[in-house]
């Protein structure tokens, strides 16, 4: 699992018995460090699909109007103008996530991506619109390159609630390691966000799998207790990939476009010492959800004779000095979904 998410959040989000969410500058960190790992993770072809969905969309209508929830600080943004998923001209990208620490570094985040960026890019801050009932919206930042020209207006809501206030509004829906936390009840809410023809696209979707190489004799009793805890939470699935492929493939006034893995692996870098960039943090945050989740578990009474809260504590500690060195290999398994709303 992502390990860091909150219902209607996504990958912005707090999760509860996140050690490290409380903490809110060490979370924006982690939120940057697996920008690469989602990066390796995230399914070409399905990309590609969006890719000439928003160009068709933008050459019809002119303006495109994009609703991310869980936006974080901003690194599917970034990623969707790097990789030209974003057509040329303006765009207008709605910012939503209920934690309005992690979209503070919204901001910190596209300007250093601007200043790191080989290509030209600018950020300048703009004045937010109107704010609707019970959102609170900071201004707005707008990115420019050589060819687009993209509005980032940050809201902190909720996700379904926001698309509630703006049915209809959006030409595309992004929701990144947000479907296992979500909720699938709600989903249909959400998808209301979109206007006749919209596209939608949630990626980096759990589904079930979590593994840690080297091997240890406690990891499949630490596994099904952290996808216990995922599952005890409100809107919580340790098995939302497969559930949000069943869910859209039969829904009435949507199309499933396309689904393909995209899985996790971080691992150490090849022929070097540790991991690639800030990936070991990644790995650090990991292990405390790890810790925070399976510990409560257990303390709550849970499968106690499978795992005691001394062996967690070994098995921790082990884990913990593998990335010191170097050595943990972690993988998850994920969907990457992509499907339109139907004409009216």
């Amino acid at each position: 699992m992502t390990g860091t998410d909150d219902a209607a959040g996504g990958d912005g989000g707090s999760a509860d018995g996140d050690a490290l969410a409380a903490d809110a500058e060490a979370f924006r960190r982690y939120l940057r460090a697996k920008r690469s790992v989602d990066d390796r993770a995230l399914d070409r072809r399905l990309l590609g699909i969006l890719r000439e969905r928003l160009a068709d969309r933008a050459a019809r209508d002119g303006r495109l109007r994009v609703f991310e929830v869980g936006t974080g600080v901003g690194t599917m943004v970034a990623r969707l103008i790097d990789w030209e998923v974003l057509p040329p001209g303006e765009t207008r990208y709605v910012a939503v996530d209920r934690d309005p620490d992690a979209l503070a570094g919204l901001g910190p985040f596209l300007r250093e991506w601007a200043d790191d960026r080989k290509a030209p890019a600018s950020v300048t801050e703009a004045a937010g619109e109107s704010e609707a009932a019970g959102e609170s919206e900071a201004d707005a930042l707008v990115v420019e390159t050589d060819a687009r020209t993209v509005r980032v207006e940050p809201v902190a809501a909720d996700g379904v609630a926001y698309a509630a206030e703006h049915a209809g509004e959006s030409d595309a829906l992004i929701g990144m390691a947000l479907l296992d936390v979500l909720g699938l009840d709600r989903l249909d809410q959400l998808l209301d966000a979109l206007a006749p023809g919209g596209t939608y696209y949630f990626p980096i979707t759990f589904d079930g799998g979590t593994r840690f190489r080297p091997a240890h004799p406690d990891d499949r009793a630490i596994e099904r207790l952290y996808h216990r805890h995922m599952d005890e939470k409100p809107g919580g699935n340790s098995r939302a990939g497969g559930a949000a492929l069943a869910r859209l493939r039969e829904a009435d006034g949507s199309t499933l476009l396309g689904v393909a893995g995209s899985d996790w692996i971080a691992r150490p870098a090849d022929g070097e010492a540790g991991y690639p960039g800030d990936e070991a943090f990644f790995l650090r945050h990991i292990l405390d959800t790890v810790e925070a989740a399976v510990g409560e578990v257990i303390a709550d009474g849970g499968e106690t004779r499978a795992l005691s809260a001394a062996d967690l504590d070994a098995w921790l500690e082990i884990r913990r000095r593998q990335v010191d060195s170097g050595e943990l290999v972690y993988l998850t398994h994920q969907l990457d979904l992509i499907g339109r709303v139907d004409d009216a």
